[in-house]
């Protein structure tokens, strides 16, 4: 009967995001990650 807050969150991304746009979504998101973290090693290893 009431659908819960999360579910309809779910279902509306579903609707109006395609599978590319999320796919692109989820490169982007990795690719920003692999930057922070592989600047945060290159200015580690440049204080050592």
């Amino acid at each position: 009967m009431f659908e819960s807050l999360d579910d309809r969150i779910k279902r509306t991304e579903m609707d109006t995001s395609s599978p590319l746009e999320r796919l692109l979504k989820v490169v982007l998101a990795l690719v920003v990650t692999v930057l922070v973290l592989g600047g945060l090693y290159v200015a580690v290893r440049m204080v050592e």
